[in-house]
């Protein structure tokens, strides 16, 4: 492990040419890792300032209830007019949570390029719900990092169980890698036998607030979130796997959604050459290996896929 709690990337055993690519591969992954690291503590400035505004807000609406002022406060809609996600697809939905088994194989690991892995944790009190393990998701629409990463962990979590109301927005596009194409958590719902799921989006696009987080949830984050546990102080997407793994970040670049609507992605998870479904559906495999050393390696045709078994080595 490394001062900031993730593992080091590990080589292959080659030597000469084979290490110096390996080497320059490590170093490109070290280079957005830190930068990613970098916007995440902006995006974390952000949401401090804003939940500044809004208790500032709260202060004059009671004052001017306590002095009999009536105020009407409306929340403005974005450059695209308008914050509320849509209801995703059926067809994008359909993509992204059934994706080919012949690709899931054939994608494996997508490369070996991940930004955020799932790393373990110790100490930490298990997190379950009806006797399942629990997955917490903490993100915000307006972020671009936590767009990237839904498309990965709906793909995964797919696996195990059923979205209904998945949601359909975009980042913000006044931030890193603006507007990109994305689903949402908010307003939906999972059904799993073999685990159970909580998705908080704490702002939408506009950064105003959407999902409340549960006061045990919160606890979680502000303790494990940190640079103790996952190398960062304090970022989004947080994810906490049945309190035995963490992890702070995407764990792909969000770059590569760019300029890319909701159907051309998923269009492109039918393609396993394709970068977009390297990085979605390598990172999907990788969270699966992780869901998996919870839930008991079941359900077995899951957690026995070549490309899962590629994706956990």
């Amino acid at each position: 492990m490394t001062g900031n709690g993730k593992k080091r990337p590990q080589g292959d055993g080659s030597t000469g040419g084979n290490l110096s690519k390996s080497a320059g591969k490590t170093s490109r992954r070290e280079q957005m890792r830190a930068e990613m690291l970098r916007q995440q503590e902006q995006q974390r400035r952000k949401e401090r300032l804003k939940l500044g505004a809004w208790i500032a807000i709260v202060v004059v609406i009671v004052a001017a209830i306590g002095t009999g002022v009536g105020l009407s406060i409306s929340k403005n809609g974005g450059s695209n007019g308008g914050t509320s996600s849509q209801t995703a697809s059926a067809s994008v939905t359909k993509a992204i949570t059934s994706v080919s088994p012949s690709v899931v194989d054939a994608v494996g690991n997508g490369g070996g390029v991940s930004l955020a892995k799932p790393d373990p944790v110790s100490g930490a009190p298990a997190l379950t719900a009806d006797g399942k393990p629990r997955v917490l998701y903490v993100g915000a629409e307006y972020c671009p990092f936590c767009a990237a990463q839904r498309w990965a962990m709906v793909a995964a979590l797919s696996r195990f169980g059923t979205f209904s109301n998945l949601g359909q927005t975009s980042s913000s596009s006044t931030d890193e890698y603006p507007n990109t194409a994305t689903l949402s958590f908010h307003g939906a719902t999972y059904t799993s036998k073999y685990l159970s799921f909580t998705g908080v989006e704490q702002t939408d696009r506009d950064q105003q607030p959407l999902d409340k987080i549960s006061a045990a949830d919160n606890k979680i984050l502000n303790t494990y979130d940190t640079t103790k546990y996952v190398g960062s102080n304090g970022g989004i997407p947080f994810i906490d796997y049945g309190g035995k793994f963490l992890s702070s970040g995407a764990s792909y670049d969000p770059g590569t959604l760019q300029g890319l609507t909701h159907a051309q992605i998923a269009k492109d998870l039918s393609n396993p050459n394709s970068d977009v479904t390297k990085s979605i559906v390598g990172s999907a495999n990788m969270i699966t290996a992780t869901l998996c050393k919870l839930t008991g390696q079941q359900p077995a045709a899951v957690c026995n896929a070549a490309g899962v078994k590629a994706a956990a080595s």
